[in-house]
Protein backbone atom coordinates (compact mmCIF):
# COMPACT_ATOMS: atom_id res chain seq x y z
CA UNK A 1 0.00 0.00 0.00
CA UNK A 2 1.47 3.41 -0.96
CA UNK A 3 0.62 7.14 0.05
CA UNK A 4 -0.98 8.65 -2.82
CA UNK A 5 1.02 11.74 -3.55
CA UNK A 6 1.36 14.22 -6.90
CA UNK A 7 5.19 12.60 -7.21
CA UNK A 8 3.55 8.97 -6.91
CA UNK A 9 4.32 6.81 -10.25
CA UNK A 10 3.20 2.88 -11.09
CA UNK A 11 4.90 1.38 -13.84
CA UNK A 12 3.97 -1.70 -14.94
CA UNK A 13 5.80 -3.92 -17.29
CA UNK A 14 5.10 -7.41 -19.26
CA UNK A 15 7.38 -9.65 -19.61
CA UNK A 16 5.38 -11.10 -22.78
CA UNK A 17 3.51 -10.02 -25.98
CA UNK A 18 -0.41 -10.40 -25.67
CA UNK A 19 -2.34 -13.29 -27.52
CA UNK A 20 -5.00 -10.98 -27.71
CA UNK A 21 -6.27 -7.42 -27.08
CA UNK A 22 -7.02 -6.26 -23.85
CA UNK A 23 -5.78 -9.63 -22.44
CA UNK A 24 -3.83 -8.45 -19.34
CA UNK A 25 -5.69 -6.54 -16.41
CA UNK A 26 -3.89 -4.49 -13.34
CA UNK A 27 -6.86 -3.62 -10.56
CA UNK A 28 -5.95 -0.25 -8.39
CA UNK A 29 -7.63 0.08 -5.29
CA UNK A 30 -8.23 3.19 -3.11
CA UNK A 31 -8.20 3.50 0.31
CA UNK A 32 -9.34 6.35 2.85
CA UNK A 33 -6.93 7.28 6.19
CA UNK A 34 -9.28 4.25 7.96
CA UNK A 35 -8.08 1.49 5.18
CA UNK A 36 -11.63 1.55 4.23
CA UNK A 37 -12.06 0.46 0.34
CA UNK A 38 -13.10 4.39 -1.45
CA UNK A 39 -12.98 2.94 -4.98
CA UNK A 40 -11.43 0.48 -7.70
CA UNK A 41 -10.27 1.32 -11.27
CA UNK A 42 -9.33 -1.90 -13.31
CA UNK A 43 -6.30 -0.87 -16.44
CA UNK A 44 -6.54 -2.58 -19.16
CA UNK A 45 -3.35 -3.88 -20.93
CA UNK A 46 -2.01 -4.94 -24.33
CA UNK A 47 1.61 -5.64 -25.11
CA UNK A 48 2.81 -5.25 -28.61
CA UNK A 49 6.51 -5.98 -29.36
CA UNK A 50 7.40 -3.43 -32.08
CA UNK A 51 10.44 -2.69 -33.99
CA UNK A 52 11.64 -0.78 -36.89
CA UNK A 53 14.60 -2.29 -38.44
CA UNK A 54 17.30 -1.24 -40.73
CA UNK A 55 21.31 -2.72 -41.11
CA UNK A 56 22.62 -0.61 -38.56
CA UNK A 57 25.92 -2.82 -38.19
CA UNK A 58 26.30 -2.42 -42.26
CA UNK A 59 26.81 -5.89 -42.41
CA UNK A 60 24.31 -6.50 -45.28
CA UNK A 61 21.65 -8.06 -42.84
CA UNK A 62 18.98 -6.36 -41.27
CA UNK A 63 19.00 -7.49 -37.63
CA UNK A 64 16.03 -7.23 -35.00
CA UNK A 65 16.13 -3.86 -32.52
CA UNK A 66 19.89 -2.75 -32.98
CA UNK A 67 20.19 -0.66 -30.05
CA UNK A 68 22.09 2.10 -32.41
CA UNK A 69 19.72 2.11 -35.39
CA UNK A 70 18.33 5.98 -34.73
CA UNK A 71 22.10 7.64 -34.71
CA UNK A 72 24.91 7.87 -37.21
CA UNK A 73 28.68 7.38 -36.23
CA UNK A 74 31.30 7.09 -38.43
CA UNK A 75 34.25 5.04 -38.21
CA UNK A 76 35.22 1.16 -38.27
CA UNK A 77 33.59 0.52 -34.88
CA UNK A 78 30.44 2.70 -35.84
CA UNK A 79 26.92 2.45 -36.38
CA UNK A 80 24.10 3.46 -38.66
CA UNK A 81 22.38 2.38 -41.98
CA UNK A 82 23.07 3.87 -45.32
CA UNK A 83 21.11 4.28 -48.28
CA UNK A 84 22.07 5.07 -52.27
CA UNK A 85 21.02 8.28 -54.54
CA UNK A 86 18.97 5.97 -56.79
CA UNK A 87 20.03 7.60 -59.70
CA UNK A 88 20.93 4.84 -61.95
CA UNK A 89 17.77 4.07 -64.59
CA UNK A 90 16.99 0.41 -64.27
CA UNK A 91 13.83 0.51 -67.58
CA UNK A 92 15.36 0.08 -70.84
CA UNK A 93 12.70 2.43 -72.33
CA UNK A 94 12.88 4.94 -69.70
CA UNK A 95 13.63 8.77 -69.90
CA UNK A 96 14.02 9.70 -65.78
CA UNK A 97 16.21 7.99 -63.24
CA UNK A 98 14.83 5.75 -60.81
CA UNK A 99 15.49 8.46 -57.88
CA UNK A 100 13.09 10.89 -59.87
CA UNK A 101 10.25 8.67 -60.96
CA UNK A 102 6.93 7.69 -58.04
CA UNK A 103 6.79 4.24 -58.88
CA UNK A 104 9.29 1.08 -59.72
CA UNK A 105 10.00 0.32 -62.86
CA UNK A 106 11.80 -2.81 -62.39
CA UNK A 107 11.94 -5.31 -59.74
CA UNK A 108 15.49 -5.33 -60.23
CA UNK A 109 15.51 -1.84 -58.96
CA UNK A 110 14.90 -2.88 -55.39
CA UNK A 111 18.54 -3.95 -55.22
CA UNK A 112 19.70 -0.17 -55.12
CA UNK A 113 17.62 0.16 -52.16
CA UNK A 114 18.02 -0.67 -48.62
CA UNK A 115 15.82 -2.97 -46.97
CA UNK A 116 13.61 -1.95 -43.68
CA UNK A 117 11.31 -4.18 -41.81
CA UNK A 118 8.87 -3.36 -39.60
CA UNK A 119 8.65 -6.65 -37.19
CA UNK A 120 5.64 -6.56 -34.67
CA UNK A 121 4.61 -9.48 -32.36
CA UNK A 122 1.57 -9.21 -30.41
CA UNK A 123 -2.41 -9.71 -30.39
CA UNK A 124 -4.11 -10.62 -33.81
CA UNK A 125 -5.87 -7.63 -33.72
CA UNK A 126 -4.62 -3.93 -31.91
CA UNK A 127 -7.16 -2.67 -29.59
CA UNK A 128 -10.22 -0.35 -31.38
CA UNK A 129 -8.98 2.34 -32.88
CA UNK A 130 -5.22 2.34 -32.11
CA UNK A 131 -2.87 2.26 -35.59
CA UNK A 132 0.53 2.17 -36.58
CA UNK A 133 2.01 4.73 -39.07
CA UNK A 134 5.05 5.49 -40.71
CA UNK A 135 6.10 8.76 -41.37
CA UNK A 136 8.77 11.46 -42.23
CA UNK A 137 9.14 15.00 -41.76
CA UNK A 138 8.83 17.48 -44.51
CA UNK A 139 12.61 18.17 -44.65
CA UNK A 140 13.30 14.87 -45.49
CA UNK A 141 10.54 14.05 -47.93
CA UNK A 142 12.47 14.93 -50.90
CA UNK A 143 15.38 13.44 -49.95
CA UNK A 144 14.17 9.90 -49.76
CA UNK A 145 11.62 7.49 -50.91
CA UNK A 146 9.96 4.72 -48.97
CA UNK A 147 8.31 1.78 -51.06
CA UNK A 148 6.21 -1.16 -49.23
CA UNK A 149 6.67 -5.10 -50.32
CA UNK A 150 3.45 -6.14 -52.01
CA UNK A 151 1.89 -9.67 -52.18
CA UNK A 152 3.12 -10.84 -55.44
CA UNK A 153 5.95 -10.27 -57.75
CA UNK A 154 4.15 -7.61 -60.11
CA UNK A 155 5.56 -4.23 -60.06
CA UNK A 156 2.05 -2.58 -58.91
CA UNK A 157 2.17 -4.64 -55.65
CA UNK A 158 5.18 -2.65 -54.68
CA UNK A 159 3.73 1.29 -54.04
CA UNK A 160 5.43 4.34 -52.75
CA UNK A 161 4.37 4.83 -49.54
CA UNK A 162 6.34 7.93 -48.32
CA UNK A 163 8.19 10.36 -50.04
CA UNK A 164 7.60 13.76 -51.99
CA UNK A 165 3.87 14.04 -51.73
CA UNK A 166 3.44 11.63 -48.76
CA UNK A 167 4.51 12.39 -45.44
CA UNK A 168 2.81 9.33 -43.54
CA UNK A 169 1.15 5.98 -43.76
CA UNK A 170 -0.77 3.71 -41.78
CA UNK A 171 0.28 0.29 -41.42
CA UNK A 172 -1.69 -2.44 -41.99
CA UNK A 173 -1.18 -4.40 -38.46
CA UNK A 174 -0.53 -8.28 -39.13
CA UNK A 175 -1.57 -9.97 -36.22
CA UNK A 176 1.02 -12.29 -34.44
CA UNK A 177 4.17 -12.07 -34.85
CA UNK A 178 5.00 -10.95 -38.38
CA UNK A 179 7.39 -8.67 -40.67
CA UNK A 180 6.51 -6.09 -43.20
CA UNK A 181 9.23 -5.86 -45.81
CA UNK A 182 10.18 -1.72 -47.13
CA UNK A 183 12.51 -0.37 -49.34
CA UNK A 184 14.59 2.75 -49.36
CA UNK A 185 15.85 4.67 -52.00
CA UNK A 186 17.88 7.84 -51.59
CA UNK A 187 17.11 10.66 -53.98
CA UNK A 188 18.93 13.40 -52.74
CA UNK A 189 22.96 13.46 -52.94
CA UNK A 190 24.80 15.30 -49.88
CA UNK A 191 24.92 18.93 -50.59
CA UNK A 192 25.63 22.54 -48.86
CA UNK A 193 21.98 22.47 -47.20
CA UNK A 194 22.08 18.44 -46.68
CA UNK A 195 24.44 16.64 -44.60
CA UNK A 196 23.23 13.42 -45.71
CA UNK A 197 21.17 11.88 -42.60
CA UNK A 198 17.69 10.86 -42.87
CA UNK A 199 15.41 9.97 -40.35
CA UNK A 200 12.17 7.42 -40.32
CA UNK A 201 9.63 6.95 -37.57
CA UNK A 202 7.45 4.28 -36.41
CA UNK A 203 4.19 5.85 -34.03
CA UNK A 204 1.53 3.92 -32.57
CA UNK A 205 -1.05 6.03 -32.25
CA UNK A 206 -3.61 5.94 -29.42
CA UNK A 207 -7.33 7.06 -30.56
CA UNK A 208 -8.49 10.55 -28.76
CA UNK A 209 -11.57 12.33 -27.71
CA UNK A 210 -13.88 12.59 -30.80
CA UNK A 211 -12.49 15.89 -32.48
CA UNK A 212 -9.16 15.66 -31.45
CA UNK A 213 -6.15 14.15 -33.20
CA UNK A 214 -4.89 10.56 -32.37
CA UNK A 215 -2.09 10.72 -30.21
CA UNK A 216 1.28 8.90 -30.37
CA UNK A 217 2.18 6.19 -27.29
CA UNK A 218 5.35 5.16 -28.33
CA UNK A 219 7.53 6.04 -31.12
CA UNK A 220 10.58 3.97 -32.83
CA UNK A 221 12.95 5.94 -35.47
CA UNK A 222 15.84 4.44 -37.65
CA UNK A 223 18.41 6.64 -39.44
CA UNK A 224 20.04 6.31 -43.06
CA UNK A 225 23.01 8.21 -44.15
CA UNK A 226 23.18 9.22 -47.58
CA UNK A 227 26.02 7.50 -49.39
CA UNK A 228 28.64 10.16 -50.82
CA UNK A 229 29.33 10.69 -54.44
CA UNK A 230 33.21 9.08 -54.51
CA UNK A 231 36.15 9.91 -57.27
CA UNK A 232 38.71 6.91 -58.38
CA UNK A 233 42.11 7.90 -58.70
CA UNK A 234 44.61 6.97 -61.35
CA UNK A 235 46.36 4.58 -59.31
CA UNK A 236 42.95 2.15 -59.71
CA UNK A 237 42.59 -0.12 -62.11
CA UNK A 238 40.81 0.70 -65.70
CA UNK A 239 37.59 -0.52 -66.52
CA UNK A 240 36.67 0.95 -69.71
CA UNK A 241 38.36 4.41 -72.03
CA UNK A 242 36.16 6.55 -73.77
CA UNK A 243 37.41 8.57 -76.33
CA UNK A 244 35.15 10.79 -79.21
CA UNK A 245 35.60 10.08 -83.31
CA UNK A 246 36.30 13.23 -85.16
CA UNK A 247 37.44 13.89 -88.73
CA UNK A 248 40.64 14.39 -88.09
CA UNK A 249 41.64 12.07 -85.03
CA UNK A 250 42.32 9.08 -87.04
CA UNK A 251 45.92 8.81 -85.70
CA UNK A 252 44.97 9.69 -82.40
CA UNK A 253 41.92 6.69 -82.05
CA UNK A 254 44.74 4.80 -83.58
CA UNK A 255 47.11 4.94 -81.13
CA UNK A 256 44.65 5.10 -78.18
CA UNK A 257 43.27 1.88 -79.81
CA UNK A 258 46.64 -0.20 -79.30
CA UNK A 259 47.52 1.21 -75.38
CA UNK A 260 43.86 0.17 -74.73
CA UNK A 261 44.32 -3.37 -75.99
CA UNK A 262 47.33 -3.93 -73.99
CA UNK A 263 45.79 -2.29 -71.23
CA UNK A 264 43.37 -4.95 -71.15
CA UNK A 265 40.19 -2.43 -70.67
CA UNK A 266 37.49 -1.54 -73.21
CA UNK A 267 37.61 1.20 -75.32
CA UNK A 268 34.00 3.04 -76.09
CA UNK A 269 34.54 5.04 -78.81
CA UNK A 270 31.17 8.07 -78.99
CA UNK A 271 31.08 8.73 -82.63
CA UNK A 272 30.31 11.98 -84.51
CA UNK A 273 26.43 11.98 -84.70
CA UNK A 274 26.46 12.11 -80.52
CA UNK A 275 29.82 14.16 -80.17
CA UNK A 276 29.34 16.55 -82.93
CA UNK A 277 32.56 17.60 -82.93
CA UNK A 278 33.26 18.16 -79.49
CA UNK A 279 35.90 16.04 -78.54
CA UNK A 280 36.54 16.92 -75.01
CA UNK A 281 35.67 13.54 -73.54
CA UNK A 282 37.22 14.43 -69.94
CA UNK A 283 35.66 18.00 -69.58
CA UNK A 284 32.56 16.96 -70.31
CA UNK A 285 32.20 13.90 -67.40
CA UNK A 286 33.91 13.01 -64.08
CA UNK A 287 33.36 9.26 -63.46
CA UNK A 288 33.01 8.23 -59.57
CA UNK A 289 30.24 5.55 -58.30
CA UNK A 290 28.10 5.18 -54.53
CA UNK A 291 28.49 2.16 -52.46
CA UNK A 292 26.71 0.58 -49.39
CA UNK A 293 26.59 -2.75 -48.00
CA UNK A 294 24.27 -4.56 -50.06
CA UNK A 295 25.44 -2.74 -53.93
CA UNK A 296 27.63 -0.67 -55.53
CA UNK A 297 27.34 1.40 -59.09
CA UNK A 298 29.32 3.73 -61.14
CA UNK A 299 27.65 7.36 -60.88
CA UNK A 300 28.88 10.07 -63.87
CA UNK A 301 29.09 13.32 -62.68
CA UNK A 302 28.08 15.40 -65.67
CA UNK A 303 29.60 19.50 -65.55
CA UNK A 304 28.00 22.23 -66.17
CA UNK A 305 30.08 22.98 -69.18
CA UNK A 306 27.15 21.77 -71.59
CA UNK A 307 29.38 21.38 -74.87
CA UNK A 308 28.46 19.65 -77.44
CA UNK A 309 28.73 16.50 -75.75
CA UNK A 310 26.65 17.35 -73.17
CA UNK A 311 23.58 14.65 -74.21
CA UNK A 312 26.74 11.92 -73.75
CA UNK A 313 26.55 11.35 -69.75
CA UNK A 314 22.48 10.98 -69.91
CA UNK A 315 21.90 9.69 -72.85
CA UNK A 316 24.51 6.98 -73.37
CA UNK A 317 25.86 6.06 -70.03
CA UNK A 318 22.82 6.31 -67.56
CA UNK A 319 20.99 2.85 -67.31
CA UNK A 320 20.67 -0.07 -65.45
CA UNK A 321 23.57 0.31 -62.34
CA UNK A 322 24.84 3.33 -63.95
CA UNK A 323 24.08 6.25 -62.30
CA UNK A 324 24.04 9.73 -63.10
CA UNK A 325 24.48 13.46 -61.21
CA UNK A 326 24.59 16.78 -62.68
CA UNK A 327 24.77 20.15 -60.88
CA UNK A 328 23.39 23.12 -63.03
CA UNK A 329 24.94 26.82 -62.71
CA UNK A 330 21.36 28.82 -62.47
CA UNK A 331 23.03 32.16 -61.45
CA UNK A 332 26.82 31.58 -61.76
CA UNK A 333 28.85 32.19 -65.27
CA UNK A 334 29.94 28.99 -66.91
CA UNK A 335 33.67 29.16 -67.55
CA UNK A 336 36.23 26.69 -68.72
CA UNK A 337 37.38 26.10 -65.34
CA UNK A 338 34.07 24.30 -65.12
CA UNK A 339 35.12 21.53 -67.05
CA UNK A 340 36.68 18.30 -65.52
CA UNK A 341 39.79 18.64 -66.97
CA UNK A 342 40.00 20.99 -64.06
CA UNK A 343 39.03 18.42 -61.35
CA UNK A 344 41.53 15.66 -60.42
CA UNK A 345 41.61 13.37 -57.50
CA UNK A 346 44.87 12.15 -55.62
CA UNK A 347 45.61 8.38 -54.36
CA UNK A 348 45.27 7.63 -50.44
CA UNK A 349 47.52 9.54 -47.99
CA UNK A 350 48.26 10.85 -44.75
CA UNK A 351 48.64 14.25 -43.85
CA UNK A 352 50.20 14.56 -40.63
CA UNK A 353 48.73 11.71 -38.98
CA UNK A 354 45.44 11.87 -40.48
CA UNK A 355 44.36 9.69 -43.24
CA UNK A 356 42.42 10.37 -46.70
CA UNK A 357 42.33 6.57 -47.37
CA UNK A 358 40.05 7.69 -50.75
CA UNK A 359 42.54 10.41 -51.55
CA UNK A 360 41.65 14.14 -51.97
CA UNK A 361 39.69 16.05 -54.27
CA UNK A 362 41.81 18.47 -56.43
CA UNK A 363 39.75 21.53 -57.90
CA UNK A 364 41.90 24.58 -60.26
CA UNK A 365 40.55 28.12 -58.97
CA UNK A 366 41.76 31.81 -59.25
CA UNK A 367 44.93 32.58 -57.38
CA UNK A 368 43.45 33.81 -54.04
CA UNK A 369 43.59 37.50 -53.84
CA UNK A 370 42.47 37.77 -57.49
CA UNK A 371 39.60 40.03 -57.96
CA UNK A 372 38.29 38.71 -61.43
CA UNK A 373 39.58 35.68 -62.24
CA UNK A 374 37.71 32.44 -63.17
CA UNK A 375 36.68 30.17 -60.50
CA UNK A 376 34.95 26.66 -61.14
CA UNK A 377 30.87 27.58 -60.05
CA UNK A 378 29.95 27.37 -56.80
CA UNK A 379 27.32 25.25 -57.29
CA UNK A 380 29.97 22.67 -58.03
CA UNK A 381 32.34 22.97 -55.90
CA UNK A 382 29.83 22.87 -52.86
CA UNK A 383 29.13 19.74 -54.00
CA UNK A 384 32.16 18.14 -54.09
CA UNK A 385 32.49 19.71 -50.40
CA UNK A 386 30.18 18.56 -49.34
CA UNK A 387 30.61 14.86 -50.20
CA UNK A 388 33.32 14.69 -46.75
CA UNK A 389 35.45 11.56 -47.40
CA UNK A 390 38.04 13.27 -49.86
CA UNK A 391 38.33 16.43 -48.68
CA UNK A 392 39.10 19.09 -51.66
CA UNK A 393 42.21 20.85 -51.89
CA UNK A 394 41.86 24.35 -54.19
CA UNK A 395 45.16 24.89 -56.32
CA UNK A 396 45.81 27.57 -58.94
CA UNK A 397 44.83 27.17 -62.12
CA UNK A 398 43.65 30.62 -63.50
CA UNK A 399 47.37 31.22 -65.00
CA UNK A 400 46.51 29.22 -67.83
CA UNK A 401 44.61 29.74 -70.70
CA UNK A 402 42.35 26.79 -70.27
CA UNK A 403 42.78 27.03 -66.75
CA UNK A 404 42.52 22.89 -65.78
CA UNK A 405 44.94 21.28 -63.21
CA UNK A 406 45.26 17.99 -65.52
CA UNK A 407 47.70 20.61 -67.78
CA UNK A 408 50.33 20.53 -65.05
CA UNK A 409 49.99 17.95 -62.97
CA UNK A 410 49.18 14.06 -62.75
CA UNK A 411 49.27 11.06 -60.81
CA UNK A 412 51.13 7.75 -61.62
CA UNK A 413 51.63 4.32 -59.77
CA UNK A 414 54.51 3.83 -58.15
CA UNK A 415 56.13 0.39 -56.31
CA UNK A 416 57.60 2.31 -53.05
CA UNK A 417 57.06 5.61 -50.89
CA UNK A 418 53.60 6.16 -50.74
CA UNK A 419 52.16 3.93 -53.88
CA UNK A 420 52.48 6.96 -56.14
CA UNK A 421 54.33 9.61 -57.89
CA UNK A 422 52.94 13.14 -58.45
CA UNK A 423 53.97 14.69 -62.00
CA UNK A 424 54.42 18.56 -62.25
CA UNK A 425 55.40 20.26 -65.50
CA UNK A 426 58.09 22.27 -65.11
CA UNK A 427 59.71 24.80 -67.40
CA UNK A 428 62.90 24.89 -65.30
CA UNK A 429 63.32 21.48 -66.01
CA UNK A 430 62.80 21.85 -69.47
CA UNK A 431 65.90 24.75 -70.06
CA UNK A 432 67.89 22.30 -68.31
CA UNK A 433 66.99 19.66 -70.42
CA UNK A 434 66.95 22.07 -73.88
CA UNK A 435 70.28 23.52 -72.28
CA UNK A 436 71.95 19.99 -71.93
CA UNK A 437 71.19 19.24 -75.62
CA UNK A 438 72.97 22.81 -76.91
CA UNK A 439 75.87 22.29 -74.50
CA UNK A 440 75.91 18.92 -76.41
CA UNK A 441 76.07 20.65 -79.65
CA UNK A 442 72.40 19.62 -80.49
CA UNK A 443 71.59 23.29 -81.08
CA UNK A 444 70.47 22.83 -84.38
CA UNK A 445 68.51 20.32 -83.47
CA UNK A 446 64.89 20.29 -84.30
CA UNK A 447 61.71 20.58 -82.86
CA UNK A 448 58.29 19.22 -84.62
CA UNK A 449 60.46 17.94 -87.08
CA UNK A 450 58.27 16.81 -89.89
CA UNK A 451 55.31 19.18 -88.94
CA UNK A 452 54.82 21.64 -91.43
CA UNK A 453 55.25 25.00 -90.42
CA UNK A 454 56.30 24.32 -87.24
CA UNK A 455 60.12 23.27 -87.57
CA UNK A 456 62.32 25.46 -84.50
CA UNK A 457 65.65 24.61 -83.29
CA UNK A 458 67.05 23.87 -79.94
CA UNK A 459 69.16 27.36 -80.02
CA UNK A 460 65.90 29.18 -81.35
CA UNK A 461 64.44 28.14 -78.69
CA UNK A 462 67.16 29.48 -75.86
CA UNK A 463 67.68 32.34 -77.40
CA UNK A 464 64.41 34.22 -76.71
CA UNK A 465 64.94 36.22 -73.39
CA UNK A 466 61.01 37.27 -73.51
CA UNK A 467 60.20 33.21 -73.66
CA UNK A 468 62.16 32.88 -71.25
CA UNK A 469 60.57 34.85 -69.06
CA UNK A 470 57.08 33.79 -69.67
CA UNK A 471 58.58 30.69 -68.71
CA UNK A 472 59.80 31.69 -65.34
CA UNK A 473 56.59 33.22 -64.49
CA UNK A 474 54.79 30.02 -65.35
CA UNK A 475 57.26 28.31 -62.99
CA UNK A 476 56.29 30.65 -60.19
CA UNK A 477 52.69 29.53 -60.92
CA UNK A 478 53.65 25.41 -60.26
CA UNK A 479 55.92 26.11 -57.69
CA UNK A 480 53.22 27.76 -55.68
CA UNK A 481 50.98 25.02 -56.23
CA UNK A 482 53.81 22.57 -55.55
CA UNK A 483 54.07 24.36 -52.27
CA UNK A 484 50.17 23.43 -51.66
CA UNK A 485 50.35 19.95 -52.68
CA UNK A 486 53.13 18.75 -50.46
CA UNK A 487 51.61 20.40 -47.67
CA UNK A 488 47.69 19.21 -48.03
CA UNK A 489 48.80 15.72 -49.43
CA UNK A 490 52.03 15.27 -46.87
CA UNK A 491 54.27 15.03 -49.71
CA UNK A 492 58.32 15.37 -49.43
CA UNK A 493 60.09 15.82 -52.87
CA UNK A 494 60.83 12.74 -53.40
CA UNK A 495 57.47 12.00 -54.01
CA UNK A 496 57.72 14.32 -57.41
CA UNK A 497 58.84 14.35 -60.40
CA UNK A 498 59.68 17.38 -62.49
CA UNK A 499 59.10 16.83 -66.36
CA UNK A 500 60.44 19.14 -68.93
CA UNK A 501 57.61 21.29 -70.58
CA UNK A 502 57.47 24.86 -71.51
CA UNK A 503 54.88 27.09 -72.03
CA UNK A 504 54.23 30.26 -73.94
CA UNK A 505 51.69 32.77 -73.28
CA UNK A 506 48.83 33.99 -75.35
CA UNK A 507 47.80 38.15 -75.30
CA UNK A 508 45.24 37.80 -72.03
CA UNK A 509 49.05 36.34 -70.45
CA UNK A 510 47.58 33.33 -69.64
CA UNK A 511 49.96 30.60 -70.70
CA UNK A 512 49.71 27.31 -72.82
CA UNK A 513 52.02 24.51 -73.47
CA UNK A 514 54.66 25.02 -76.54
CA UNK A 515 54.78 21.52 -76.92
CA UNK A 516 52.39 18.52 -76.48
CA UNK A 517 52.23 18.86 -72.73
CA UNK A 518 53.71 15.27 -71.21
CA UNK A 519 51.85 15.62 -67.76
CA UNK A 520 48.54 15.54 -69.73
CA UNK A 521 48.31 11.73 -70.00
CA UNK A 522 46.20 9.24 -69.37
CA UNK A 523 47.21 6.26 -66.71
CA UNK A 524 45.87 2.81 -67.17
CA UNK A 525 47.65 1.33 -64.59
CA UNK A 526 51.04 0.26 -65.38
CA UNK A 527 51.29 1.88 -69.02
CA UNK A 528 51.23 5.68 -69.65
CA UNK A 529 49.74 6.86 -73.28
CA UNK A 530 51.65 10.15 -72.92
CA UNK A 531 51.34 12.99 -75.76
CA UNK A 532 54.18 12.94 -78.38
CA UNK A 533 56.10 15.73 -77.97
CA UNK A 534 57.55 15.94 -81.59
CA UNK A 535 61.20 16.74 -79.47
CA UNK A 536 64.34 17.42 -81.18
CA UNK A 537 65.56 13.68 -82.55
CA UNK A 538 69.17 12.80 -81.51
CA UNK A 539 70.80 9.63 -83.27
CA UNK A 540 66.97 9.12 -84.97
CA UNK A 541 65.44 9.05 -81.37
CA UNK A 542 62.94 11.88 -79.30
CA UNK A 543 65.00 13.48 -76.90
CA UNK A 544 62.02 14.26 -74.94
CA UNK A 545 60.77 11.15 -74.76
CA UNK A 546 63.83 9.94 -73.98
CA UNK A 547 64.74 12.28 -71.27
CA UNK A 548 60.72 11.43 -69.58
CA UNK A 549 61.48 7.91 -69.84
CA UNK A 550 64.62 8.00 -68.03
CA UNK A 551 63.02 10.51 -65.13
CA UNK A 552 60.25 7.73 -65.04
CA UNK A 553 61.97 4.36 -65.64
CA UNK A 554 61.98 3.43 -61.93
CA UNK A 555 58.42 2.69 -61.43
CA UNK A 556 58.29 -0.13 -63.78
CA UNK A 557 55.35 1.67 -65.90
CA UNK A 558 55.47 1.38 -69.91
CA UNK A 559 55.08 4.25 -72.34
CA UNK A 560 52.93 4.91 -74.99
CA UNK A 561 53.48 7.69 -77.10
CA UNK A 562 50.11 9.04 -78.72
CA UNK A 563 50.04 11.68 -81.97
CA UNK A 564 47.57 14.24 -80.93
CA UNK A 565 49.19 17.76 -82.03
CA UNK A 566 46.91 18.22 -85.05
CA UNK A 567 43.80 16.98 -83.28
CA UNK A 568 44.23 18.15 -79.62
CA UNK A 569 47.61 19.94 -78.76
CA UNK A 570 46.59 22.76 -81.94
CA UNK A 571 43.34 23.18 -79.81
CA UNK A 572 44.84 23.52 -76.58
CA UNK A 573 44.09 20.34 -74.98
CA UNK A 574 46.42 16.73 -75.29
CA UNK A 575 45.33 13.45 -74.41
CA UNK A 576 44.05 13.31 -70.97
CA UNK A 577 42.11 16.22 -72.30
CA UNK A 578 40.61 14.10 -74.83
CA UNK A 579 39.56 10.64 -73.04
CA UNK A 580 37.93 9.68 -70.01
CA UNK A 581 38.33 6.46 -67.79
CA UNK A 582 36.27 4.52 -65.21
CA UNK A 583 37.67 2.71 -63.16
CA UNK A 584 37.32 -0.01 -59.80
CA UNK A 585 35.84 1.30 -57.01
CA UNK A 586 38.07 1.65 -53.66
CA UNK A 587 38.18 -1.44 -51.87
CA UNK A 588 37.83 0.56 -48.75
CA UNK A 589 34.51 1.32 -47.46
CA UNK A 590 34.00 5.16 -47.11
CA UNK A 591 32.03 4.28 -44.05
CA UNK A 592 34.77 3.09 -42.14
CA UNK A 593 36.58 6.70 -42.49
CA UNK A 594 37.19 8.71 -39.02
CA UNK A 595 35.36 12.28 -39.34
Amino acid sequence: MLPLEKSLSLSITMMAPSKEASDNKVAVSYFGDNLEELGKAILHLTSVELSLDVDADRDGVVEKNNPNKGSWKWGPNGHGAIVLVNCDMESLVGTKRDCDDDSLSRLSDLKDMSRMVLRTNGPGQLPPGYKLVLHISLSDADKIGVFQTGKSVLIKSYPMVLGRKTLSYVVKYEGGTAETEFFVEGRKFLDENFEGLVTIYLSLLEPSTKGFPDTPIFTDKVVFHMAPWIMTPNTLRPLQVFVCSTTDNYSFLKDMKELVKQSGCKLKVCHEYMNRGDRWMQDELEFGYVEAPHQCFPVVLDSPRDGDLKDFPYNELLGPDFGYVTRVALNEKVTSLDSFGNLEVSPPVTVNGKEYPLGRIIIGCAFPTTVKGRNMTKVVQDFLWAQKVQAPIAVFSDWLSVGHVDEFMTFVPAPNRKGFRLLLASPDAGYEFFRGLQKKGHGKAKMFEGLKDEEVTVDHILSSKQFQQENAFVQSCIDWNRDVLKKELGLEEEDIIDLPILFSLRPDKRAVAYYPDMVNMIVLGKNLGIPKPYGPKIDGVCALEKEVCSLLGGLGLNFFFIDDFASYHKLLGEVHCGSNVQRDPFSYKWWNMAL
